[in-house]
């Protein structure tokens, strides 16, 4: 018989007879497998659908006419474009091939529902526009009542009218960002669609959306083109360059949907399946771990068992075989299990998304050939991999080893091991320290955070046998003769007990690194409105996407008009190059800035800005090499290029941003005026209560912003935060879970290493609830030492991150340690080691005493 039929013969009869002891690598290998195949299928159903969507909604554009440039800033790829005179419709009506042509209209506009609340505006655009009479050209299909005819009425796509509780015939406040009263007059589509995503759309007349949404009559934010028979894109995009206007550029109506639907759900998409991949990653770098202590066990209890067959003639090759062999199997058949459940994952998230508020585009499940075959390979690679090395262990045995009953685990006291973890300690320590004083870096800072990572896996059964003693000290007093030898048991192996913990160590240090991450994010929040806001209430927009369409630039004259009020200040947004580089402007007045915000230390003067001056943050004014009196030369949407002098130089630029303009500067160059933050400050005397219901009433006509108080205003900015924290608590679950199967496996097989020693200790008169006791007391303290470390990494990277970040940036950030968000996770790790320890537990109880006697 050749080597590799016996070895194959040997695992699987060894698989037949042992099935049970690879339940837990079966269960974490299909569950990595399904994350990550759920992800995948995810990415590319979602991605086919909004293909879909897009390309039947731009279905009928073959042109789009725009300005030729545009200003990107940080954090806005397409970037912001000056409007096309409408002007041109006419001479591209006498171009040859064109059929229609219609001019876009387009801006911020947010909908008021039926509660009072704003529609939309958590991310995604809130978009208003003239409706578009050629259906062609006009990517939305009316659906249900009729179109817009007269000032007053719009339509509107059929998932915003639904969110906001609105019919046809309602009546309600659209912010444009004034507020304007409109009538509902008919419910639309998007490629079939109840809506673009989350995108909520108004549609009003051509003499409305000019009123409104541009600062003049006779702009357009593009002009729509469509070709008549035979005329292709890329030749009616020709055509129209030979009579555009400098400064203006033609487009085909494929490049403008692709452009679309990057900026709605390109960016959206990359960032969700990244982090999906990354969730994914830490579920199977902990499988890995459970998957490797449980071959390290089986391959330990089959001592004799190798040992024999090396006796009989068998090779460290066929040994080595046999057990990659019954890996390979555990892989395949639980890889396999994985990518149906993982199509199941994508199925059922795509049913749950509409439901939790995610409207999706509908269409079929899209499973590409590569969302089959990459989990698949993981799975083989990761259970492969972990079975390695106890693999090459078990061809290691000596035939001699038949005659031995146990095997010494004195893995705990290498000396090697001691010094390799040592030196990756010092190594990760150094380097973090690099990272993060010597040369900010988030990459540096990371590669020792790994470093550090490997330091404490390395050191694991080192700090274990320390660890297990201190942690077990009380139960030698509270749970007597049980506890005590709850505590021997996991002293007796100090690797199985380490690397038991090690999986659920990681979960529980990336829940921690989030949690302090999440607070520290919080208490920056909390400390920037602390130190730069000085107003007693403040109006702002979402903090989280910023989707909506702004405060009306109105709001802050009414407010400053009222006896209750000191001041009033409202930030507004424009965008210009500084000398070259697209940069955020803030448009307010800057002498009433200084009032309603802290700057800091101020070089110059807010006054006297006039349309040529502009206050510069120090960092900003320090890379620039700008003072006061300098210039600086910005160039706008429009194309003109003005030079403006530096008037004062301020610290702080959290809220009032790096660049102040006024707005007599910005009015010849601006879109749409809108404001993102109001500041106001109470006059004197004045009851906070009194002023606080004389704000909301002035505010209510403009769309009934909210108004806030200081710390209000501070907890809602940090809202995101705790948004964030959720979707990630539950991303991590999963990984925890196979950490507690992992726990789980280790007693289930410890228990059936130990069978002899259990029967004898149930014969000399341990009751079964001593059992139960010493074997989930085992757990706990597994579970704790795990716990304990993953709450140290987690604290530690946590501090890492935030360190990192800040001297990588400009922004301070703030340390914060949340005591009770982490004594909850400790509590929950160490309960959970408890929960694991249950069924191995019972299973040990119920032995029978003569049979475990006698067994081998």
């Amino acid at each position: 018989m050749s080597g590799t039929r016996a070895s194959w013969r040997i695992s699987v009869s060894s698989l037949r007879a042992h099935k049970r002891r690879f339940a837990g690598t079966f269960t974490a290998v299909l569950l990595g497998v399904a994350f990550l195949t759920g992800t995948l299928v995810m990415g590319d159903t979602l991605r086919g659908s909004f293909d879909t969507m897009f390309g039947d909604a731009a279905g009928g554009t073959d042109a789009v006419v725009r300005s030729a440039d545009a200003v990107t800033v940080p954090g806005d790829a397409l970037g912001t474009r000056e409007p096309v005179d409408t002007g041109l419709i006419e001479t591209i009506e006498r171009v040859p091939g064109v059929a229609a042509v219609a001019p876009k209209i387009e801006g911020a506009g947010q909908l008021v529902g039926s509660d009072g609340e704003p529609v939309g505006g958590q991310g995604p655009p809130t978009v208003a526009g003239n409706w578009i009479d050629d259906d062609r050209l006009n990517p939305y299909q009316l659906a249900d009542g009729r179109l817009p005819e007269k000032s007053g009425e719009v339509v509107l796509n059929r998932g915003a009218a639904e969110a906001g509780g609105l019919r046809i015939g309602d009546t309600t406040v659209l912010r444009a960002p004034d507020p304007v009263r409109v009538t509902v007059v008919g419910l639309a589509t998007f490629g079939g669609e109840d809506g673009m995503a989350q995108v909520t759309y108004t549609g009003m007349t051509r003499a409305d959306a000019e009123k409104y949404l541009t600062p003049r009559p006779g702009e357009a934010a593009s002009i729509q083109v469509r070709a008549g028979p035979g005329t292709g894109q890329e030749e009616l995009v020709d055509s129209l360059r030979t009579v555009l206007p400098s400064g203006v550029e033609a487009i085909t109506g494929q490049e403008s949907a692709d452009e679309n639907q990057e900026m709605i759900s390109g960016e959206f998409l990359s960032l969700f399946t990244t982090l999906l991949l990354v969730f994914s990653g830490i579920v199977l770098l902990v499988a890995t771990f459970s998957i490797h202590n449980t071959f390290a066990i089986v391959v330990a209890q089959r001592t004799r068992e190798n040992a024999l067959l090396r006796a009989l003639g068998a090779s460290r090759r066929q040994v080595v075989g046999a057990t990659l062999a019954e890996a390979s199997v555990v892989a395949l058949v639980a890889s396999a299990v994985g990518l149906l459940g993982g199509i199941g994952i994508a199925a059922g998230l795509r049913a749950l998304f509409p439901v939790i508020g995610f409207p999706f585009p509908e269409g079929p499940l899209v499973i590409s050939a590569l969302s089959l075959l990459l989990p698949l390979a993981v799975g083989l690679i990761v259970c492969l991999g972990s079975a390695l090395l106890p693999a090459v262990r078990a061809g290691r045995t000596a035939p001699l080893a038949a005659l031995r009953e146990t095997a010494v685990d004195g893995s705990g006291a290498s000396r090697t091991r001691v010094v390799v973890g040592t030196a990756l300690g010092l190594a990760g320590i150094g380097t973090i320290l690099a990272g993060v004083f010597a040369a900010p870096s988030l990459p540096l800072a990371g590669t020792g955070a790994v470093l550090a990572l490997a330091a404490f896996v390395v050191l694991g059964p080192v700090a274990s046998s320390y660890a297990v003693r201190l942690l077990g000290r009380p139960l030698d007093r509270l749970r007597g003769v049980p506890g005590a030898l709850a505590k021997r048991n996991a002293l007796r192996s100090p690797k199985r007990t380490a690397a038991t913990a090690t999986a659920l160590m990681i979960g529980v240090a990336v829940v921690s690194l989030f949690t302090v991450f999440g607070a520290s994010l919080k208490s920056t929040m909390d400390q920037t409105v602390s130190r730069s806001f000085a107003g007693d209430l403040a109006i702002s927009v979402p903090a989280f996407g910023g989707g909506g369409s702004g405060l009306s630039p109105g709001l802050t004259p009414a407010l400053a008009e009222l006896p209750e009020v000191d001041s009033a200040v409202g930030l507004g947004r424009g965008v210009a190059e500084v000398d070259g580089d697209g940069r955020q402007l803030t448009v307010t007045d800057p002498v009433a800035l200084a009032t309603g915000f802290d700057l800091g230390s101020v070089d110059g003067s807010f006054d006297g800005f006039g349309t040529n001056g502009i206050a510069v943050s120090r960092p900003q004014a320090d890379d620039r090499n700008l003072r006061t009196g300098g210039t600086t030369q910005l160039t706008f949407t429009d194309g003109r290029k003005e030079t403006f002098t530096v008037r004062a130089v301020y610290e702080r630029s959290e809220l009032a941003g790096d660049y102040v303009i006024t707005r007599a500067a910005w009015a010849p160059h601006r879109t749409q005026d809108a404001d993102t933050l109001v500041s106001v400050t109470f006059a004197d005397g004045v009851p906070a209560a009194e002023a606080t219901a004389a704000v909301e009433k002035a505010a209510a006509p403009f769309g009934n912003p909210d108004v806030q108080t200081r710390d209000e205003y501070a907890e809602t900015s940090a809202g995101a935060i705790d948004m964030m924290l959720t979707l990630i608590y539950a991303l991590l679950a999963l990984a925890v879970v196979i950490a507690l199967l992992g726990i789980a496996n280790t007693l289930t097989l410890a228990v059936h290493e130990r069978t002899r020693e259990l029967g004898l200790l149930r014969a000399v008169g341990q009751t079964r609830a001593q059992l139960r006791a010493m074997v989930r007391w085992e757990s706990v303290l597994v579970a704790a030492f795990g716990t304990a470390g993953g709450l140290a990494l987690g604290g530690l990277l946590g501090w890492v991150v935030v360190k990192a970040a800040e001297g990588a940036g400009d922004t301070p950030f703030a340390f914060a340690v949340p005591p009770a968000q982490l004594v909850i996770v400790g509590v929950v790790g160490v309960t959970a080691g408890a929960v694991a320890g249950w069924r191995p537990a019972h299973r040990a109880a119920r032995l029978d005493v003569l049979r475990a006697i006698a067994t081998e």
